[in-house]
């Protein structure tokens, strides 16, 4: 297995519109969004000030970019190549070549949430104690792993030529919808409701209880933990239904 993940750590990196989008991208929309903002103005309800806020907003959508759209197209193509058939005519087991993506995954995701705080400390001004720093980035990266579930999911579950535009709608949804790309105090009340109840929101609510000095909130983790269940109960289930059927 340790040489399927160098092999997928290779790809990933030599793919250099996935490393842009996934890396820089989440760093340049952060720029963007928080680039007139004082460092007095605070987001209604948090405290934060713009660029506070904004830094775990887009350090959680570089992650979900990484391990979402990463690990969802390459597992579709891959399955629909003969790829994954080949490979369990080798001593890699089943679950090997699932545990390969994700790790690979998550390993392009810590980049992405780096460089994201590097700009918000180095070009926005951002300061936070150190553990604060090293809380951000492990809940992040930790975090990140219910996407990347979803991302396995997708993969098992829709074919070569539809997986990108149905991940793409996931995609887009969850981080407009869950507050990714703008605070959800300007959303309308039933926008409101409804991202309360999405595991970008409560990903990015557990950052920002961080930020706060403040003890995540047990409705976020909850949420993000019964999402992952799904995420992960689904990706093993069409994985042992995809293994049947080959």
């Amino acid at each position: 297995m340790n040489a399927l993940i160098k092999l997928e750590l290779a790809r990933a990196f030599r793919n250099k519109k996935f490393l842009f989008f996934s890396v820089l991208y989440p760093a340049i929309l952060f720029l963007i969004i928080a680039g007139n903002a004082d460092s007095k103005t605070k987001v209604d309800g948090t405290g934060l000030t713009l660029a506070t806020y904004m830094m775990v907003s887009m350090a959680s959508f570089g992650a979900l970019t990484a391990v979402l759209m990463g690990n969802s197209e390459r597992i579709a193509k891959e399955r629909e190549s003969g790829w994954v058939r080949q490979l369990r005519l080798t001593p890699l087991p089943g679950r090997g070549y699932v545990l390969a993506k994700t790790a690979s995954a998550a390993v392009v995701s810590l980049p992405s949430i780096v460089v994201v705080f590097a700009a918000a400390a180095a070009i926005k001004h951002v300061r936070l104690d150190a553990w604060q720093w090293l809380a951000l980035t492990g809940i992040i990266w930790a975090g990140s792993l219910v996407f990347a579930a979803l991302g396995v999911a997708i993969g098992y579950v829709a074919s070569g030529d539809a997986v990108r535009p149905i991940t793409m709608i996931i995609y887009f949804g969850l981080s407009i919808l869950g507050g990714l790309w703008m605070p959800t105090t300007t959303f309308p009340k039933i926008l409101q409701d409804i991202a309360k109840w999405l595991p970008t929101h409560a990903y990015a609510a557990l950052g920002r209880a961080i930020e706060q000095s403040q003890a995540p909130h047990a409705t976020d983790v909850a949420v993000l933990a019964v999402y992952f269940v799904l995420f992960a109960g689904g990706a093993a289930w069409l994985y042992r239904k995809d293994t049947l059927k080959a």
